[in-house]
């Protein structure tokens, strides 16, 4: 069981605001429900947390192949996925107020905004549509992405055709989807424009097992290196009934939210669901030809997908913090140094003195052309500065006093614990990148 703590979630949502992580979307407009917008901490960290999966999943790797497919597709492709005719929520509708509810959010006939009473449950498809082209007729009918996954299977014959791979081999991307949620909430977590990053790993039929395991076992890896706590992390085994259409098994992984427990990422066999369905649609072959014994057959698949909001979301809420240091109380993120948006600060020890801060330029500068994730700061006293960057998750501080025009050392301060010590100028490079 999870307790739910709605003040965490509250703290978290307006540091992330103050200090330029996250802001709410057209929020000038009243905001738009379901969509969130990134400041620059927000961006940084975001791509930081992009750079490392790709580095782990792609990059690191001989098998696995990257794509960036369009948002927009050929309709008949969704038609082929089974999202035209099985993307659905089941929806309620208030007959007084008129507000819409999914089915099983709501508990009892009566709404939860006014007490009208409930109508019956519909499927309601949560694609958003759109027309191409200047007509809008039947034919010009298409829809943004709900999912990545979509685009990897249509180039399956593409990386065939242009790197003869022999499997198991993946394709991975990282894009954009959209999704026309009923009830989007809780911050991040459920929204209506969203980033997946996604694997289609296609294997022979035969060993779905075994490589299952396998990718179940390098989305623990990744949920560690990413600086999610591992201790909120549940797996959930999909019954029969509530896995998506084309999955034959599914394990979740939840974690546990400050709303409760719920999920995070997904793991599915799709067995050859996709392909098989392509194929029909398009009359294109999509049967892969195995070199060493000649069969044609279509590859079953593996999807570990990962939501990049979410992550983002149980990133920041591992690693907030509050404690006491000097008898103060503080709040930080004890953000993994490799992902945090500021690898550190420099601080002149007092701004109208040119001397200081003419010397803690020069330090910048040079940090900044090995590390360009260097922020400079003058605002505010030291106190005040640390505190700034505490929250923002700035692993370490440095300062420019004094003795630094003397010796040419510097003050860095440890995030974590608040220690300092002196460094000369000509090892910062080498203490940054440790």
């Amino acid at each position: 069981m999870t307790t739910h703590d709605s003040a965490l979630m509250e703290k978290l949502i307006a540091l992330t605001k103050r200090r330029g992580f996250v802001y709410q979307g057209s929020e000038i407009y009243g905001g738009l429900a379901g969509t969130w917008d990134l400041g620059p901490y927000g961006v940084a960290l975001n791509n930081n947390i992009k750079s490392l999966w790709w580095r782990m999943f792609v990059e690191d790797r001989e098998d696995v192949y990257g794509v960036d497919a369009a948002i927009l597709m050929n309709p008949k492709a969704w038609e082929a996925s089974g999202h035209v005719s099985g993307f659905a929520d089941p929806m309620v509708e208030c007959a007084k107020c008129k507000r819409r509810f999914r089915a099983d959010h709501v508990e009892g006939p009566k709404c939860p905004e006014c007490g009208g009473k409930l109508g019956e449950a519909g499927q309601f498809n949560m694609m958003f549509k759109t027309s191409i082209g200047a007509s809008e007729d039947s034919s010009s009918v298409t829809y943004l992405r709900p999912e990545t996954a979509g685009g990897m299977f249509v180039n399956f014959k593409n990386i065939v055709d242009s790197f003869h791979p022999k499997l198991p081999f993946g394709t991975a991307q990282i894009g954009k989807a959209f999704r026309n949620e009923i009830a989007p909430r809780d911050f991040l977590f459920r929204v209506r424009e969203f980033e997946q990053m996604e694997i289609e790993y296609f294997v022979k039929p035969s060993a779905w097992k075994d490589l299952f395991e396998y990718w179940r076992g390098q989305m623990h890896d990744w949920i560690t290196k990413v600086g999610i706590d591992s201790g909120k992390v549940h797996e959930l085994e999909v019954p029969d009934g509530e896995r998506a259409h084309y999955s034959l098994r599914t394990v979740d992984f939840e974690f546990d939210w400050p709303f409760g427990r719920k999920e995070l990422y997904g793991l599915a066999y799709r067995t050859d669901y996709d392909l098989r369905n392509h194929e029909e649609f398009s009359a294109v072959d999509l049967k892969f030809t195995d070199e060493e014994t000649g069969d044609r057959f279509w590859p079953h698949v593996i999807e570990p997908t990962f939501g990049l909001g979410r992550t983002l979301l149980a990133v920041l809420l591992s690693s907030y913090t509050e404690d006491e240091l000097g008898g103060e109380k503080r709040t930080y993120l004890k953000l993994p140094k490799h992902l945090a948006p500021v690898k550190a600060a420099v601080f002149p020890l007092l701004k109208n003195k040119p001397q200081l801060v003419e010397k803690a330029r020069e330090v910048y500068a040079m940090l900044k052309k090995e590390i360009p994730q260097i922020e400079w700061d003058d605002n505010g006293n030291i106190g005040k500065r640390y505190r700034r960057q505490d929250e923002i998750g700035t692993p370490y501080c440095i300062t420019i006093d004094f003795d630094t025009l003397e010796n040419n050392t510097v003050t860095v301060r440890d995030r974590d614990s608040g220690e300092q010590e002196r460094v000369a100028i000509g090892e910062l490079i080498s203490k940054l990148k440790a």
